[in-house]
Parts: C-alpha cells; sequence; structure tokens
C-alpha cells in the first residue's frame, strides 16, 4: 500500500474494531492527514495531539468536540463545547460541586453496588461483564451523584445509548436517536423543576441553586437549558466512558492472563493497571477541534476554519512516547496518557473514573480471579465518540 491508500474513516465499522494498524500509519507516514470525503484533518502523534490539547485558543472547542456536529454549533451547549472565557466560569462553577472529596465518599457507596451486582453470579457458569455489570454500574453511581432515583437507571442508560448510536456511515443523529435525546429532555426537566421547589442534598440540587459568575462581576442562576447541558453530559459521558473502560478491563485481562495475575497476587498494582487499560484503548479515542488561525506541520498547512481530530488512542500507542505501546503491562510505570485529556478540558470526572474502574476491579477480581471471553459473542457499540463493548460474556 502506499500513502495514496491510506484511508482513516471513523465511521467506519471494520476500522473502528481494530483502528491501531491505521494509527501507526498515520504516525509513520501521514501524521498529518486529511480526510477527503468528511472534510477534517488529523493529528496523531503523542506529541502533537498533546501541544493540540494544550493550546485551547487555537485549536477551539467552541463548535464542538464531535466532527459532525461542528456545522451547526449548538445553542446552548455542554460546558466542554465552550472556550474561556465562558468555559472557564462554567468550569469554576461545577468544580465545586463536582470535588474530589465529594467523589471519594462514593467509594463505599461503588463497593456495595459491585457486591450487589456480582454476588449473584458467584458459581454461575458466566455473565455478561457490561450489559450485566459495567453498563448498570456507572448509571447507579452518576444517579446517587445527580440525585436520580434508583428506578430510573436502566432507562436513562437505554435513553443514552439510543442518542449515540450510529449505523455504518451514518454521521447525523437517526430518528431514534433524537426521539431518545427528547425523552432524556423531559426526564430532566422534570427534576429541575422539582429541585427549584425543594432542594435536596445532591449536586443536581447544588446546580440549579448554583450562582454562575458573570464577565462584569455580577451572577445569576443557571437557565433551564444550561442545567439540561450539565446533567446530560455528566451522565452521558459519565455513564458512556466507565462502561467501555470495564469492558475493556474484561477483554483485555482475559487475552492477558499474566498481567491478571499480577493483579490478583498484587492488588495494590490495580491502580496503576487501571491506568494501564487507560492507556492501551482509550474509551474516548477522537477529540474533535475547530482551527482558529492557520497552522503547520511537517510542511503542510492547515487552513483556519478547519476541522481536525486530536486521535487520542493514536497517540497512546506511539513508540515515540511509550516503549511497546502495544504491548499491555499492568507494571509499566506511566507518567502521563492522553486518554482522560488535558488542558483545560482535562476530564471533571477523571477521578470518579479512576475510583469506579479501581473499585469494580479489585471487586471482581475478588470473586473472580480469572475468566474466558467468549469471543464470538462479544459486540461493539457503534458511536463516533466512544469506542469499545456493549456485550463481554464471560466464562467462569
Amino acid at each position: 500500500m502506499t500513502t495514496a491508500d491510506l484511508v482513516y474513516d471513523p465511521y467506519d465499522y471494520e476500522i473502528d474494531a481494530d483502528p491501531y494498524p491505521i494509527f501507526k500509519r498515520l504516525r509513520d507516514e501521514a501524521p498529518i492527514y486529511y480526510n477527503e470525503q468528511h472534510h477534517f484533518w488529523a493529528l496523531s502523534r503523542f506529541d502533537d495531539v498533546l501541544e493540540a490539547s494544550l493550546d485551547a485558543e487555537t485549536f477551539s472547542s467552541a463548535r464542538g468536540t464531535v466532527i459532525e456536529l461542528m456545522d451547526e454549533p449548538m445553542a446552548d451547549p455542554p460546558m466542554i463545547f465552550m472556550d474561556p472565557p465562558r468555559h472557564t466560569s462554567f468550569r469554576k462553577l461545577v468544580s465545586r460541586t463536582f470535588t474530589r472529596h465529594r467523589v471519594g465518599e462514593l467509594e463505599g457507596r461503588i463497593r456495595e453496588l459491585c457486591a450487589g451486582i456480582l454476588d449473584p453470579f458467584i458459581g454461575s457458569g458466566g455473565f455478561d461483564y457490561v450489559a450485566d455489570f459495567g453498563a448498570r454500574l456507572p448509571v447507579m453511581v452518576i444517579s446517587s451523584l445527580l440525585g436520580a432515583p434508583d428506578e430510573d437507571q436502566d432507562q436513562l442508560r437505554i435513553w443514552s445509548d439510543y442518542a449515540l448510536h450510529r449505523e455504518p456511515g451514518e454521521t447525523g443523529m437517526s430518528q431514534a436517536a433524537r426521539d431518545a435525546s427528547k425523552e432524556i429532555f423531559r426526564y430532566w426537566q422534570q427534576h429541575i423543576d422539582a429541585r427549584r421547589r425543594r432542594p435536596g442534598d445532591d449536586v443536581m440540587s447544588e446546580l440549579v441553586q448554583a450562582e454562575l459568575e458573570q464577565g462584569d462581576g455580577t451572577t445569576r442562576r443557571l437557565s433551564d437549558s444550561e442545567l439540561h447541558a450539565f446533567f446530560i453530559l455528566i451522565s452521558a459521558a459519565g455513564n458512556e466512558t466507565v462502561a467501555r473502560l470495564l469492558g475493556w478491563t474484561a477483554t483485555l485481562l482475559a487475552r492477558n492472563p499474566g498481567e491478571r495475575a499480577k493483579l490478583v497476587e498484587r492488588p495494590g498494582l490495580i491502580p496503576n493497571g487501571v491506568e494501564e487499560i487507560l492507556r492501551y484503548e482509550a474509551p474516548s479515542p477522537v477529540q474533535g477541534r475547530w482551527v482558529t488561525r492557520e497552522v503547520e506541520y511537517y510542511g503542510t498547512v492547515v487552513p483556519k476554519d478547519s476541522k481536525i481530530t486530536l486521535l487520542t488512542a493514536s497517540a497512546n500507542r506511539d513508540e515515540r512516547e511509550f516503549e511497546e505501546p502495544d504491548r499491555l503491562d499492568v507494571s509499566r510505570r506511566i507518567d502521563r496518557h492522553l486518554s482522560l485529556g488535558f488542558g483545560i478540558h482535562f476530564c471533571l470526572g477523571a477521578s470518579l473514573a479512576r475510583l469506579e474502574g479501581r473499585v469494580a476491579l479489585e471487586e471482581t477480581l475478588r470473586r473472580f480471579p480469572s475468566w474466558e471471553i467468549i469471543e464470538d459473542g462479544l459486540e461493539m457499540v457503534h458511536t463516533s465518540t466512544v469506542r469499545g463493548y456493549a456485550r463481554v460474556p464471560l466464562r467462569l
């Protein structure tokens, strides 16, 4: 194959199943790449992706971070679709409620949830690690954080899955996705109205009552549409990324039993193991940006007002940054990776994702020190924002 034959299409199911051979070719042959069909550029090397992630002025999020949404910017976008100074004000407000201390207090609740889900499978022949556990746990955790009732959790997850799903070649929202989004909107509006009448002890109530600092020094309450953007971001992003992380955890450790044995024998390695799994398979592998000024890479000029993708998953497998990057090593020393972002858009829920990943793995290994994957039962999700499995059937 020649460089002319090199095609990276984020909407291609076959490529999405294993993008790493193409990512390596991009890094080696076309570190600045242009896709003529979908009209976007792509950066694939670690240093380039890191540098662009830190330069929010040149690489803007204000038109969105999803390529297919950039042509029609949202009127009331979520925080990750903002630039400073607006982003700074919203980030500061949410950070007051989404604190590390508050997240840390959830550890006992997460262990309790893990036990409640996993214990019934002890002595069974197996179960679906994502459908029965990995997709349920983060919804329960986020619901606890926001104050949504437990009985609504499965429906919220189903709506979220529909809203993000894309069929082959589909770059816009399907009718099913639009319908699911409307249902999510109606659901959160009911809770916004209820919290305004009677606040509770949860993040949702705090955001409803919070005061947003304006540029002129005044403050105001968040509008309904701004609250919707927060709740959808926190619930959908938190649910999807953690579910994909847990799916990768089960599959990678089954395919690398020696690495799993290290974690069983030395549980203190589990936090580092979670970081290595995040590096090895980024749940959110592609980040879109809008180029606000002409930039040049490797002798090629990227014009102003271009779409560009920061290939996080490719950067995490860059041999210029990581030794033997295609080898999973739970004891690898990891100084940094890009799966949780960098710069002003570093994942607000990073500490929660790490906590859920660690506790879920600890509780899984405590009950099931080994398992096999039923490979022909694996089923991937298909979105342009997250990558991983919807179903991971285990044989115990």
